[in-house]
């Protein structure tokens, strides 16, 4: 990262922007192409038992957790999404950090999308999954996910690295001097 320049906030705001749509775009995609060419609950080989399309509906969170109160992980899937805007306008100058967050927000997007517009109604949507990894269980269920997933966990442990790292949103390494922390730093 050294010798590079700082996005400018345009720059790192349409970084963001574009990844998000794109990773929106191929999500709500591969759920359009599931929902026409399988059959709910009937799994099909893809790469012999290692990957499969099974096509379910979740209605709630992680391994259908939570399916009492989907409409509390819309609203944390909305918040999320405010977040990433609101650090993509103020904060994020860095280019690792504009292409993390943007695939974060993309995949936050696609399964918000779900919730927003799928049956069984508003805010209470069913996300649509359809990848089955049987070698990945979690407690007695095996892993059924979607690409906005993929993106959602990849975003997230990216994001606890770049944090690990001590990568600032301005993609300088470790804690800022402190008169500039206070201020927010003459170039923010």
């Amino acid at each position: 990262m050294k010798g590079r320049s700082p996005l400018s906030a345009p720059a790192a705001g349409i970084t963001i922007a574009v990844l998000a749509i794109v990773v929106l775009a191929a999500d709500q995609l591969s759920k359009q192409l599931a929902l026409a060419n399988l059959d709910e609950g009937v799994a099909v080989p893809a790469i012999g038992e290692a990957l499969q399309w099974l096509l379910v509906f979740n209605p709630g969170a992680a391994f259908s957790m939570g399916e009492g109160v989907t409409w509390i992980f819309t609203i944390a899937l909305a918040l999320v999404a405010g977040a990433i805007v609101f650090l993509a306008i103020t904060r994020v100058r860095s280019r690792i950090w504009a292409l993390v967050l943007g695939l974060l927000l993309g995949g936050v997007l696609g399964n918000l999308t779900d919730r927003l517009v799928r049956e069984p109604g508003f805010a209470v949507g069913h996300v649509v999954d359809f990848i089955l990894t049987p070698w990945m269980w979690f407690w007695t269920t095996p892993a059924i996910y979607n690409v906005a997933d993929v993106f959602i966990v990849g975003g997230m442990i990216s994001v606890a690295l770049l944090v690990l790292v001590g990568i600032n949103f301005d993609g300088t390494r470790g804690e800022r001097p402190a008169a500039e922390a206070e201020t927010g730093g003459a170039d923010d």
